[in-house]
């Protein structure tokens, strides 16, 4: 991982997403949604907002994907790996989960673009580390079966939620440890150039920077 910069909510956010998101939770605690829609409306599930089952919110955020993938250049928030048109599974990630926060379900600041395992391994966790809220070299990279570490000289609290990020979220699962080598040994191969690292794989253009592993030209 490394640290993320929140982009800009798009212009038309809130009419793709926040505004029919909070019609529909009006909706579910019984209330008249300020904007009609097509349709019948929503059966009334819950007395307050807070009860309702996270299962019953409308997944609007699916909506925000593209401008996602445009605003984070198509990096995986947890894996700072490229996710690929159309193999790759992209996914948007609740970093405080609908289940505990309603008024954050629907609002931009709350998505991380993840790719769909990582996702899968979340799920409704809140002990895992924000991608941005996190500093440089906090996590770092072994160069030879590539899998991520807490990095040196880290405070024992820190260390220990960066190596239980790392655990939770399978951040050395074999596929990863495989597309950061792949990254790695087509630069060192010259297969690639360095800013094609840079950007497909910038956590792994940090550590080859970091430990001295770039060729002479890219120095």
């Amino acid at each position: 991982m490394i640290p993320v910069e929140l982009a800009p909510e798009p212009i038309n956010f809130d009419r793709k997403v926040r505004r029919p998101g909070l019609d529909a939770i009006a909706e579910l605690v019984g209330e008249i949604p300020q904007v009609p829609r097509p349709g019948p409306r929503r059966a009334k599930v819950a007395d307050r907002r807070e009860e309702i089952p996270p299962s019953r919110l409308p997944a609007y955020w699916r909506r925000a994907l593209d401008d996602l993938m445009d605003a984070y250049h198509r990096l995986c928030a947890y894996t700072a790996l490229y996710i690929e048109p159309g193999t790759g599974g992209r996914s948007v990630d609740h970093v405080i989960p609908k289940s505990l926060r309603w008024d954050r379900a629907y609002e931009w600041s709350n998505y991380r673009l993840a790719c769909s395992l990582v996702n899968a391994k979340k799920t409704a966790r809140t002990t895992v580390l924000d991608p941005f809220e996190i500093a440089h070299g906090w996590f770092a990279l072994e160069l030879v079966c590539f899998q991520v570490r807490p990095g040196q000289g880290l405070d024992s609290t820190i260390r220990q939620r960066v190596q239980h990020t790392i655990n939770a979220l399978a951040l050395n699962d074999r596929r990863y440890r495989d597309q950061r080598a792949e990254y790695a040994h087509a630069y060192f191969d010259r297969e690639i150039t360095w800013s094609y690292v840079v950007r497909r794989a910038p956590f792994v253009a940090y550590e080859l920077r970091a430990q001295g592993r770039l060729h002479p030209e890219d120095e």
